[in-house]
Parts: structure tokens; C-alpha cells; sequence
């Protein structure tokens, strides 16, 4: 089967109805019999068509419009298609066209209100290029005036310019439309060129039908004249001419109010051409109450370029009421400047377009004269709110903490007024200040730039004003500590006195205000602003760091001196027997401390320093309130060792033999645990507290700060291990006065009982009951030592047996008189004692003993060897009493 027709290719390619076109492609028919259909543009060709080969036909185009395939169809291949497409269009007859034809004229236009125009408008123009201008929209001759002020887009006029014609009717064609459109034109001039033989030629039936036509005019004209002579036509000439005068009778007063119609139709075109300008005055108005101020300076701007330096007094009174109109929104525009409050981005819209309209219409002398510029104005009420809106949050806040001081039923778990100020006062600086930093930098910019030039000192004085101000706001509600009058001399800033429970209940409250000092420090901090402003907030924020750091310590101490109350007497020191856990309790405290310490106000954040610096005030502060947490603790340990409840009873050693018990019973029924601990227990647990703590305790302390990255609080400790060893001693005084003085006190009554006398001495072989009791009032306060703590043995046995030598040199210095077997006695009693006390003899004991023994006197040989067998014997007897000072630790 023969492949469907193919159309590749047409010559020409465009034309009006009733060109010859030549068709090539392939596949057009085997014979001419073949080619059974030709559609050009959709119209039937068929009848025109002229088969040539399979490669080519020759036919004339239809009556169609636009651009169309050409479908060739064939017995063999069937409907064929078209890769090229054929331009038609139809031709208009111009006045300048020549016309083998007669022309109608143009029908007469209609005007919009029904009436005719009185004379007809002329010919369509014709297109020169052959193209259609449907679609395209026409421009304005009076834009095109101003770039060919003087041609003419009109093919009639002498001056006209081709690039004028083709704006007005060809702006939207595209370039290849153009370039076939002088295809066509330089055809039709071709033509032209071919002279009149062959433009009669081509309308060669015209011509010998208006020939036709004018023979018999001629006949018919010829036939009248011999039937009724030249005399109609003077007649007809008198009646036209008599119609003429009638006619202007008739249409002079209609001519007149054409005229005026056309005058008023004029006065209507300039007003529509000119709208914008006599439409400015409530146009910008209306804008300005919208706040379109960017539609306000572009058409005020746009008039003033186009009107004004015009001479016409309509405009220039437009232009001045205008003006009237634009001082009046500037007016408007710089009382919405200094309104507050507002966005910055508002504000700043509200300058951008003040200062445009001021560069638009200029400034009076006037206005020169006050120097107005709006941007820095805007800088200065935005900057004073600032500070009005701190002012009236202190006064508030200060009339609130006020009355609630006044309540009586005043709930003290509430949020302090201070914290709640400073929490707003905060926010306030975090929201506001970076507007007026932004709004600062947009006129240092030039964004905001008038006709004046930019104050950065000033702007830097209102920057630290706004940045000081702030600060000393959160100083006098924050730092309760400081000198509130020589504050008030300098800032004209008070809060009123907290009385120490509200100090106490606000002070808890410190770590927080300095965290919302810190978030608005933060948001400061991004917006770049200079280091000396920002130095007086982070002095701000070291101070009350440090205050925080010292109202933790100082919330410490007041844990510390009720650590009493927590006090159970259990002795659980492993390496220190005798302590309790109280220190332990401390530890607790000390760690709580550096840790609510570390994480309120020790750690550093941006921009902040070492609070602990070496030799700073922080580390000066922490070492006195450690010094001082410490001295409480030793204040709490001296309260435990010398309180007394009413049922307390102090157990003294007095003699069995002079009628008194050795310690009274206590009828530990009727009393609560602590009551049960005995004095005696509690001040020996207090002296072994004080001496872990002078020894182990208080070091180990400095540890734990290092190992919480605290510097090494040794002045402190040193100071604080002073303090516990003077407490040891005073109780360790205290304990030994309380013990010796009975135990002293009953050897003299003891020794002379039963009126006995040395110089009367019958019977010597063991000990005298005064010796015997001595010894035993000894066991007694050593088993009590040493249940409780074994390593306070050596201090406080050691002054006890000093002052028993002391006591007995005494007393056997005052003996008169010792018989033989009196000073066997004496001696053999002394030797005893000091032998069994030996671990517990100092040297001034010592010396004691050796004064008592001289005082008995010089013994014989034999003496000597019958004294050393008697102690053997008395030492095989009392070995279990002697046996408990043979231990001396644990």
C-alpha cells in the first residue's frame, strides 16, 4: 500500500484568498486521477488544483482566514498531513491603494449617546505589511510624542515614522510575524514596480466593465441632452446651491452646540488625561488614612516630577492644595513617630516616609529653624519609654509590696514582690531595649538617613542612660544587702527595709532573680552592643553573684546551728572513736552548699568571669562564710556539751567510806534518749567531735571543695581547726575540773577516818581503804573514757592523776610524825598508786610523788625489801583494778 501524503513544503508560504501556491512533499498521487481532495486553511481547493507529479501540485486558496495545514488526500495513501502551514488573511482597500474597483466609504460612526457625527471619519488604513492586528492593544499617541515628538504614526502624513507605526499596531506581534510582513511588503512593492500594463492585466474584466459602463453613461447622457437641452443642469445648480444656504440655516445653532459639545468634550479628555493629578489631594489623603505611605510618596513624588515646574494656573493650584495636604499628613506622621507604644518596624515605616516626603517637598524656614529630625526623634521617645515603662513598673511594684506588708494574715510561701519585679523588669529589657538598639542602628545605617547628620555620641549616652538605669533598678530590689541611703543619695532609688524574716524569706529567692538577669544579659549580648555597656550589667551580675553566693553560705549557717537537734549520740567514726555523726551531718550541709552554690552562681556563663578568682572578693567571701559555718558548728558542739535538761543530774565521785555513793542512780523510765545520755557521755562525745574535727574533719573539708572545683579554703580550715582546738581544751577543762575535784576531794576525809594517826600504825600488809578508793574513783572515770572514746585516756587521766600526786605529796607533807610501820604504810600506799598510774604520770606528777615519798622519810634496807614484798601480795589481790590502767588504747 502507497504511504499516506506528506506536505513538506509550500511557496508562497501566506496571501489572500486566491493565491497561487505551489504544494511539494511526497506520496501526492500516482496520477492526477488520484487526487480526489485538497483542504487549504479548512477550505475546499480541489477545483483549482493542478497535479504536477507526486511531488508537487499547484492550486489557489480559498476564502479562509489565519493559519491552517494543508491536507492532501489521494486514492492510494488516503489523508495525508502537513508539516508547514499557510498564512491567509484578507486585504483592506486604503485610500492610497489602487483599485480596479470602486471603494466604499467607511460606514459613518456612531457616537456613544446615540447621535451620528456629522461627516464620515475616512477609510480604514490598510496594512501596510499584510498582518493582523487583533489582539494587539493601542497605544496612546501621547506617549509615543515623547520619543518622536515630531513624526506621525499615520501612512497618510508627511512625516511618518515607521517605528511609530509599528508601536501603535504591531507591539505585540511577534519577530517572525514581523519578518513575514516584510516579505509581503517587498512583494507588493515588486508589483508596484511592474507598471500599469500589468495591473490592468490582473484586472483586466474589471477594466472592460467600467469601459462598458462608461459608454453608456456617455449614450445615455447624449440621449438626454438632445431631449432636454442644457437647461436641467442650471436648474439642478440653483437647487443645489439653494440647499446649501438652507443647510447652514438649518444646522448653525446645531453647529454651535457642537462646538461646545467638542469644547466640553475636550475639557472632559484633559481631565481624563490628567485625573491622577486633579484625583492627588484625596488620593493621598485616603492612602494616608490607610497607611499606604509608600503609594503617598510615589504619587506625590510622580506629581512633582511631572507638574512641578508647570505654568498652567489649574495645576499649580492642585499642586498647592496638594502640598497643603502633605504637611498635614507630615504632621500626622511625627506625632505617630513619638507615639508609643509600637512595633520598631512600624516606626520605622512611619520615618521612612516623613523623611521622604520632607526630601519630596522640602522643609519652610521654619521647620529649618527647629532642626526636625524625625529618625533621631524617634530614638529619643522610644528611649524615654523605656525608661517611663521601668519607672512605672517600680512604683508599682513598690505600692504592692507595700500593702501586702501591711496585711497581717500575710502568706509567706507567696512569691516575693522583688522577684516578681524583677522578673518583669527583665522581661521589659529583654522586648524593648533590642527595638531601640535596632531602631538606632537603621538610622546609623542610612536607612533612615534624612538631610541631617547622625549623633552616635548622643546615641551612645541614651544606650549606657537606658543600660545604667535598668541596672540600678535590679539593684535596689536584689541586693538587700547594700547601703540603702548612700544609694538612694546616688541613684534617688529605695525600697523599703525587710525586716530579717522577710530578708530571709526573699533571699531564697536570689538564685532565680539572677537567672532572669542572665537570660535578658543574654539577649543583650546578640545584639552586639559596646563592651562598656555591657560591663555594667555583668558588674551587675557579679554582684549579685556574690550576693547569692553569700546567702546560700549564710542559709547554710542557719542549717548548721539546728544541727543540735539532729544530734543522737551514736558513735559511728570508724577511724576516730567517740565522734558521732554529727560531722557527718555537716558534710551533708557543706556539700548541699557548693552544689546549689555551683549551679546558681559559680559556673560562668557568657561573658562572665571566675567568681573565685585568687585574692578576689568572691574567694574572700566564701572563706569568711565557710570560717563562719565552721564556727558555728563548734558553737553547736559546745551548746551539746554544756546544755542541761532539769532531769540531768551530774554524777560526782565522792566517797563510799564517808557515808555518799559513788554516782546516783537515774530513773530512766521518766526520761526522753537524749536525757538518758548522761552529761558526762555527752561532753566526752563533744570532746572527741571537736578533736576529729581539729584533726581529720576540717581538713578533709578542703577536699571537698577541690573535688566540687572550689579553690582550697585553707585559710579558713586553719582558723577553723584553731577554734576546735580551743574548744577541745575548754571542754577537756571543764571535764577534768568536774571529775578531779571529788575524787581529790575525798582522799583527806578518806585517809583520817576513824580518827586515824600514822604515828600509831600496828599492822602492815595491805592497802589503806583511802588508797583503795582513790584507785577505784580512777577505774571508774577510766572504764567511762574509755567506753567512749580511748584516745581522750591520756588528756584527761594524765592532769587527774597530777593533781591525786599533788594532793597526797600534800598531805604526807603535812603528817607531823610517821612511826615505822606508819611510813611502811605511807610508802607502800604511794608506791602503789604511782606504779599502777605509771602510763598516766607526767613529769610534774612524777615530781609529786617523789615529793610525797621524801616527805615520809628515808627507810632502811630491810624496810625497803619488806615494803616490795607487801606490794606483790597487794598487786596479786587488786590485779584486775591494776590490769585496767596497763590499757591505753583501744
Amino acid at each position: 500500500m502507497v504511504p499516506q501524503p506528506v506536505v513538506t513544503g509550500l511557496s508562497p508560504k501566506e496571501g489572500p484568498p486566491g493565491t497561487r501556491i505551489t504544494i511539494r512533499g511526497e506520496f501526492l498521487g500516482v496520477k492526477a486521477s488520484d487526487l480526489i481532495g485538497l483542504r487549504i486553511c479548512g477550505s475546499d481547493c480541489l477545483l483549482s488544483a493542478e497535479w504536477k507529479s507526486s511531488n508537487k501540485i499547484i492550486a489557489r486558496t480559498g476564502p479562509a482566514k489565519g493559519k491552517g495545514d494543508i491536507i492532501v488526500t489521494t486514492l492510494t495513501g488516503g489523508v495525508g498531513t502537513s508539516t508547514v502551514q499557510f498564512r491567509a488573511y484578507h486585504e483592506t482597500i486604503g485610500p492610497m491603494k489602487e483599485s480596479a474597483v470602486w471603494v466604499e466609504e467607511s460606514p459613518i460612526q456612531t457616537l456613544a449617546w446615540g447621535r451620528r457625527s456629522l461627516a464620515p471619519v475616512g477609510y480604514n488604513q490598510e496594512d501596510p505589511l499584510g498582518l493582523s492586528i487583533e489582539g494587539n492593544d493601542r497605544k496612546f499617541p501621547e506617549d509615543l510624542r515623547d520619543y518622536y515628538p515630531e513624526s506621525s504614526g499615520d501612512l497618510s502624513q508627511e512625516h511618518f515614522s515607521p517605528g511609530w507605526f509599528l508601536l501603535e499596531n504591531h507591539h505585540a506581534t511577534s519577530f517572525e510575524d514581523l519578518k513575514a510582513g516584510l516579505s509581503y511588503l517587498k512583494r507588493k512593492v515588486e508589483s508596484q514596480k511592474e507598471g500599469q500594463l500589468v495591473f490592468l492585466k490582473s484586472n483586466a474584466g474589471a477594466v472592460i466593465n467600467q469601459l462598458d459602463t462608461l459608454v453608456k453613461i456617455k449614450h445615455e447622457m447624449q440621449e438626454n441632452l438632445r431631449e432636454m437641452d442644457a437647461a436641467p443642469l442650471m436648474v439642478l445648480q440653483n437647487a443645489i446651491d439653494n440647499s446649501i444656504h438652507e443647510s447652514y440655516n438649518i444646522f448653525n445653532e446645531v453647529l454651535a452646540r457642537r462646538e461646545k459639545a467638542d469644547s466640553a468634550r475636550a475639557a472632559l479628555c484633559a481631565l481624563s488625561r490628567h485625573r491622577f493629578l486633579f484625583c492627588l489631594p484625596n488620593s493621598i489623603e485616603r492612602n494616608a488614612k490607610a497607611e499606604d505611605f509608600e503609594v503617598v510618596v510615589n504619587d506625590y513624588a510622580r506629581a512633582k516630577n511631572l507638574f512641578g515646574k508647570t505654568e498652567i494656573p489649574i495645576f499649580r493650584k492642585v499642586l498647592e492644595e496638594t502640598d497643603k495636604r502633605v504637611v498635614s499628613i507630615r504632621k500626622e506622621l511625627y506625632e505617630k513617630i513619638v507615639s508609643m507604644p509600637q512595633s520598631v518596624e512600624q516606626q520605622k515605616k512611619f520615618v521612612k516616609a516623613l523623611v521622604n516626603l520632607e526630601l519630596q517637598q522640602g522643609m519652610s524656614s521654619q521647620e529649618s529653624e527647629i532642626l526636625f529630625d524625625p529618625a533621631w526623634d524617634a530614638i529619643e521617645a522610644r528611649s524615654k519609654y523605656l525608661e517611663t515603662t521601668f519607672s512605672k513598673l517600680f512604683e508599682e511594684y513598690l505600692a504592692k509590696d507595700a500593702f501586702q506588708e501591711k496585711q497581717k494574715n500575710r502568706d509567706h510561701s507567696n512569691i516575693p514582690v522583688r522577684v516578681m519585679f524583677c522578673e518583669e523588669i527583665c522581661d521589659v529589657a529583654s522586648n524593648q531595649f533590642p527595638d531601640l538598639w535596632k531602631l538606632g542602628q537603621s538610622y546609623f545605617t542610612g536607612e533612615l538617613k534624612g538631610s541631617y547628620e547622625p549623633r552616635p555620641a548622643n546615641f551612645k549616652r541614651i544606650i549606657l542612660n537606658c543600660i545604667e538605669r535598668f541596672c540600678a533598678y535590679l539593684k535596689v530590689a536584689v541586693l538587700v544587702n547594700t547601703d540603702q541611703r548612700l544609694f538612694r543619695q546616688l541613684t534617688g532609688l529605695c525600697w523599703p527595709f525587710y525586716s530579717p524574716a522577710q530578708n530571709a524569706q526573699f533571699c531564697v529567692w536570689i538564685p532565680q532573680c539572677l537567672r532572669y538577669i542572665r537570660v535578658s544579659y543574654a539577649i543583650l549580648i546578640q545584639l552586639d552592643l559596646p563592651n562598656e555597656a555591657l560591663n555594667i550589667i555583668q558588674k551587675l551580675i557579679d554582684e549579685v553573684r556574690l550576693f547569692c553566693l553569700s546567702t546560700i553560705f549564710k542559709s547554710s549557717i542557719d542549717k548548721i546551728k539546728s544541727l543540735s537537734e539532729k544530734e543522737s549520740w551514736i558513735v559511728g567514726v570508724e577511724d576516730f572513736p567517740g565522734a558521732t555523726m554529727l560531722p557527718s551531718l555537716l558534710e551533708e550541709i557543706i556539700i548541699s552548699t557548693l552544689e546549689e552554690a555551683q549551679n546558681s552562681c559559680i559556673n560562668p556563663e557568657i561573658r562572665e568571669g571566675n567568681l573565685l578568682e585568687p585574692h578576689s572578693e568572691g574567694q574572700r567571701e566564701m572563706s569568711q562564710k565557710l570560717q563562719d559555718m565552721l564556727k558555728a558548728f563548734c558553737e553547736v558542739i559546745e551548746n551539746l556539751a554544756f546544755q542541761t535538761d532539769d532531769d540531768d543530774v551530774l554524777t560526782t565521785t565522792i566517797s563510799q567510806l564517808i557515808g555518799f555513793p559513788n554516782s546516783q542512780q537515774m530513773d530512766y523510765s521518766k526520761r526522753d534518749f537524749h536525757s538518758v545520755v548522761s552529761w558526762e557521755r555527752r561532753i566526752l562525745c563533744c570532746m572527741a567531735n571537736s578533736a576529729f574535727c581539729n584533726k581529720s574533719f576540717f581538713p578533709h573539708i578542703g577536699s571537698i571543695f577541690v573535688r566540687y572545683g572550689f579553690p582550697n579554703p585553707k585559710i579558713a580550715i586553719e582558723s577553723s581547726r584553731s577554734i576546735a582546738y580551743k574548744l577541745f581544751s575548754s571542754l577537756l577543762e571543764s571535764y577534768v575540773e568536774h571529775k578531779s575535784d571529788p575524787l581529790v576531794g575525798t582522799i583527806e576525809p578518806s585517809m583520817y577516818i576513824g580518827r586515824f594517826q600514822w604515828d600509831r600504825v600496828y599492822n602492815v600488809n595491805k592497802l589503806r581503804p583511802y588508797a583503795h578508793e582513790c584507785c577505784d574513783n580512777l577505774v571508774g572515770v577510766y572504764s567511762e573514757i574509755y567506753t567512749i572514746s580511748p584516745f581522750l585516756l591520756r588528756p584527761i587521766l594524765e592532769p587527774i592523776v597530777q593533781t591525786v600526786a599533788e594532793e597526797l605529796a600534800r598531805l604526807m607533807s603535812c603528817v607531823q610524825k610517821f612511826c615505822r610501820k606508819g611510813a611502811l604504810q605511807a610508802t607502800i600506799d604511794i608506791k602503789l598508786l604511782w606504779d599502777a598510774l605509771k602510763f598516766y604520770t607526767t613529769e610534774a606528777a612524777r615530781s609529786f610523788f617523789m615529793e610525797a615519798l621524801e616527805a615520809i622519810g628515808i627507810l632502811s634496807e630491810t624496810d625497803e625489801k619488806e615494803i616490795k614484798e607487801i606490794l606483790l601480795k597487794i598487786k596479786k589481790e587488786m590485779k584486775l583494778q591494776l590490769m585496767c590502767f596497763s590499757i591505753t588504747e583501744k
